[in-house]
């Protein structure tokens, strides 16, 4: 699972899909305002979804219903989904986000490493994502944490924290395992 091109990192490149997924810890808590466009949006059976006008389904829906392959090398980690998102790249070169990101539906990504996990820090997402199944708004101040482990040859896991404080009362986790 390691690679000497990776710097001894474990290689997380495969096609992979999300087999197990769940909630960790509480359940998402958004603020009035939030329950009432994700109801609304609910209640028209998701209708405008970005995913239902061909556009992209945004970072908060990477890997829940469709496979995805990761390509990785020592500087850069790119997602291609199967669906309408754009391959997203996280960079591992060390650089920092951009004090003013140019906002997007998949963000900004850097990670780095702790022990055998990739960190991902992503920032700069717009307003036009929604957030996975409850179909909440994100704001611009959305922040998402995501934690990837192998945890042996056939197995990825990813848990992922949603801070968003204008939209949910404290951040809350997913967690997925993918084979």
């Amino acid at each position: 699972m390691c690679s000497s091109d990776l710097e001894g990192k474990p290689d997380l490149t495969g096609v992979w899909f999300a087999a197990i997924y769940r909630s960790k810890g509480d359940a998402p808590d958004p603020l009035p305002w939030a329950a009432d466009v994700a109801k609304k949006r609910r209640d028209r059976m998701n209708i405008d979804s970005p995913g239902a006008h061909c556009l992209p389904t945004g970072l908060a829906s990477s890997g829940n219903l469709r496979p995805y392959r990761i390509v990785q090398t020592k500087d850069i980690i790119v997602i291609i989904e199967e669906s309408n998102d754009p391959p997203r790249q996280i960079y591992l070169d060390g650089r920092r986000h951009a004090d003013d990101p140019n906002t997007s539906f998949l963000g900004h990504s850097i990670g780095h490493w702790e022990g055998d996990t990739l960190v991902v820090d992503t920032v700069g997402l717009n307003e036009a994502g929604w957030i996975g199944f409850g179909s909440f708004p994100q704001t611009e101040k959305l922040h998402i944490t995501e934690r990837f482990r192998r945890t042996d040859l056939g197995h990825l896991e990813r848990e992922v924290t949603f801070d968003d404080p204008t939209t949910f009362k404290k951040p809350w986790t997913i967690w997925r395992v993918s084979q």
